[in-house]
Parts: structure tokens; sequence; C-alpha cells
């Protein structure tokens, strides 16, 4: 089963609520399961009409704490009362605008997991350093130190120079990073990647060894994409059952 994530980001309105409604009204898809990360205040909306479907809910951040004095922040156990079953943390945009280093990134993590949600933990170099050479050592690193001790997670892997520009690595370099990731986390860990995925390259990223499904962005915001790239980890998935 290849899980197909979308990442809202800040966009959406109670209107959109016609794409949500229209991932349902497709059915299940064999051997995807689709999720779809909306912005906080649209959870709750949207609970009400993926429940009992095929599609799952999920947050784009959290705190590590699960009340207190935090303005403007969001708890793990509120996402999960709202109608969420993962969240994203460590997104590069949370990284890179808001300095969140590796270990609040766990912290959030291990908070995610106290409330019941399994955290979507992303790591990715930067264009610097993948020009450099140091593209698996900055991702080590950030599993060393992001990553939760036990427990269920999954892990995205986001190059941030393809994240919205429409570039993306080739093949051979996803499959170098995602066998590296998967030789460091528990057996079994879903391996997503993320950065530019959309119908026209889906497949060919779907299908190379240890992806284990897709972390899209822009794509997700249209019911007919995102549906196109759940269809292509299906036909995918059947690639690999039948090998």
């Amino acid at each position: 089963m290849q899980l197909i994530a979308g990442n809202w980001k800040m966009h959406g309105r109670l209107a959109s609520v016609a794409v949500i409604e229209a991932l349902v009204a497709a059915g299940p898809i064999k051997g995807a399961q689709l999720l779809v990360c909306p912005p906080a205040t649209l959870l709750a909306h949207f609970a009400a009409v993926v429940r009992g479907s095929h599609v799952r809910l999920g947050g784009q951040d959290c705190h590590p704490k699960t009340d207190g004095a935090f303005t403007g922040d969001i708890s793990a156990a509120m996402l999960a009362d709202a109608g969420a079953s993962y969240v994203i943390v460590g997104h590069s945009e949370r990284r890179l605008g808001h300095g969140e280093l590796d270990p609040l990134v766990r912290a959030k993590a291990v908070a995610a997991q106290a409330a019941g949600l399994t955290p979507i933990v992303c790591v990715g170099e930067t264009l610097a350093e993948r020009e450099a050479g140091t593209t698996l050592a900055v991702v080590d690193r950030q599993l060393e130190g992001a990553l939760p001790e036990a427990g269920p997670m999954v892990v995205a892997y986001e190059p941030v120079w393809a994240i919205g520009t429409g570039r993306t690595p080739t093949p051979a370099e996803v499959a170098e990073v995602h066998a590296f990731i998967a030789s460091k986390v528990p057996e079994r860990t879903a391996i997503l990647y993320g950065g530019s995925v959309n119908p026209g390259n889906a497949a060919a990223l779907l299908a190379v060894p240890h992806v284990s499904g897709a972390l899209v962005g822009g794509a997700s915001l249209a019911a007919a994409d995102f549906l196109a790239i759940a269809r292509a980890a299906s036909a995918a998935a059947e690639v690999e059952a039948g090998s």
C-alpha cells in the first residue's frame, strides 16, 4: 500500500471541500492510501465529509506541548480532536522559514505519537548541499536528530531544491537516498518522495525501489491530479507485487 499524501500548505477555503468530496466519490484506489493535510482551519469541516471513507486527514505542523500559553500554535492533541490521523513535521519550509532544528522536530514527532497521530518526518538537502556532494550526510544528520526512537512514523524525503520548482532528482538519485534512508529506519517504515510530484512524473518516481508513496504539494489541490498520482501509485504497487 502506497501512501499518497497531499500537503495543501496555506491554500484552501471552505469551498475547497469540493476537492475532498471528489476524492471520496472516486472510491478506494487499490494499493493507494489517500491522505490530505489541509490548513488546520479546515480539518474539522473536512473530517465530517471523509468520515467512514477511504480518505484520511492530517495536520501540517504541531507544537510539542499538549496545551499552554502558545499563541497561534496548535497541538497534536487538537489535530487529533479535529479528525487528523497524521501530521507533517520538519518540513523544509518550517526549517528554513521558522528556524526549526532537528531536536524540535523530534519533540513534535514524539508529541504526535503521544496524541495517537503518525508523524511524517521530512528530511532533505538544499541545492548547495546537493552540489557539494553532502546529501547523504545531511539526510543522515536529520534522521539521527529528528526521528523518534520508536513508534509509528513515516519519513518523507524532500530535496529542498525540488519543492515547488518543477525540478526533480533523477530516479537514480531518488533511489540512492531512499535506499540510504531504508538502511537507517525500522523495517517497514514508509518512505515518501516529495518535491514537484505531478501526474506526469509520478509513475517513474513511485516505481523507484524503497519509495513507499509521495508527499504531494500543488498537485494535491486538484482532485483530478491527485487521483492520477494515486492511480500511478496503484500501478506501481501492482508491478511490485508481481515482481
